[in-house]
């Protein structure tokens, strides 16, 4: 179910991104050829006006053909004027950036939507806490070797008997070497545990190793929701740029792991625990990865969008195109490379589950 969940999110992220390029380059008077979602081979198709729209065998990805995008090749005569080459650099530029505004966009919708319907949210981070409703001590997170790990305690218990982090905190203080029994909640199960608060626990775990929050629903009216979504949009854009930039950062110190980076694999599981939690969470977490998506392909590697933008910058410093052929080379080895980067966090991703 998990993996019919992710193709799911995914199509709906893939054809945001495409339908992006689609619309700004048909408004921006170039011709296009095919809509195409996945990666051929072709499935199926039908022609509709001048665009041949298909389904590819391949899932993870989409296209959108237009004549004179690689630069160098021939143009049929019904395409003359209308090429990707023709346009203005602005009017080419705005093409290659709608994929990620789109998914930014698609994100602030789903957000939106989210609090619309009732979104989980934070007291502390929202705007008026007040309006957080039916909020519990939910666990976010759960080190590695920690009592609550081996007790059993998984990331969205709802940790019951306890009104706020604080008196949690309190409690396990003054329980610190004791065996004590902790409620929980998950999804419609109750249960409790048993486990020993450590005295002296690793720097930034806690005695029983769980980072925690307080957690409720927050709903509200449609015009409040779009605002409180694009907010909420912009922190978390900000957030993942800040963890890419620390992880290139550490790439180039040679200290990167694979622990935080989630491949295939992991954004499977990643999508599991999301739809087990609910409806709402599943929504957070298509909005999270659409964010991803659109971060990661406006980098400035050959391959991604970002790239491209980055080809089209120096054209126009040099007053020139570059050479089809080094365009053509440079986004080959980059999308080998990026396979090769993918095939080692799938590895990574399971390696994990068997840990």
């Amino acid at each position: 179910m998990s993996v019919i969940f992710l193709i799911i999110i995914l199509a709906i992220i893939i054809l945001a991104h495409e339908f992006g390029h689609f619309i700004v380059a048909k408004k921006s008077g170039m011709r296009v050829d095919e809509f195409g979602f996945g990666f051929p081979p072709k499935l199926f198709g039908f022609k509709m006006g001048e665009t041949l729209y298909t389904l590819n065998a391949i899932p993870f990805g989409g296209f959108v053909k237009i004549p004179g995008e690689d630069g160098g090749e021939q143009v049929a005569r019904e395409s003359q004027g209308r090429t990707f080459a023709e346009k203005s650099m602005r009017k080419r530029m705005a093409v290659i950036a709608a994929g990620v505004i789109f998914n930014i966009i698609l994100a602030w919708f789903l957000i939106s939507f989210g609090l619309m319907i009732g979104s989980p949210m934070s007291k502390s981070a929202a705007s008026d806490a007040a309006a957080v409703k039916n909020a519990k001590v939910t666990i976010i997170g759960v080190a590695k070797d920690s009592p609550a790990e081996e007790a059993g305690l998984k990331v969205g218990d709802k940790l019951i008997a306890f009104s706020s982090v604080e008196e949690l905190q309190n409690f396990v203080a003054v329980s610190a070497g004791k065996e004590v029994e902790i409620g929980y909640e998950r999804g419609k199960e109750m249960g409790a545990l048993t486990l020993i608060p450590r005295v002296n626990p690793p720097e930034g775990e806690g005695a029983i190793g769980i980072a925690m929050d307080e957690i409720g629903t927050l709903r509200l009216a449609p015009h409040k929701a779009v605002i409180e979504g694009a907010k909420t949009v912009y922190n978390l854009t900000i957030a993942i740029i800040g963890g890419l930039y620390y992880f290139i950062l550490d790439v180039t110190k040679g200290t990167a792991g694979l622990d935080s980076v989630a491949g295939p694999v992991g954004i499977v599981s990643l999508t599991g625990s999301a739809a087990s939690l609910g409806f709402a969470y599943l929504i957070n977490f298509a909005a999270f990865l659409s964010i991803n998506i659109a971060i990661l392909n406006i980098l400035p590697f050959p391959a991604l969008d970002g790239g491209r933008l980055l080809f089209l910058i120096i054209e126009k410093i040099k007053g020139s195109p570059l050479n089809p052929k080094f365009s053509h080379a440079a986004n080959t080895v980059g999308m080998i490379m990026l396979l090769v980067f993918m095939a080692v966090v799938t590895y990574s991703d399971i390696a994990k589950l068997f840990s």
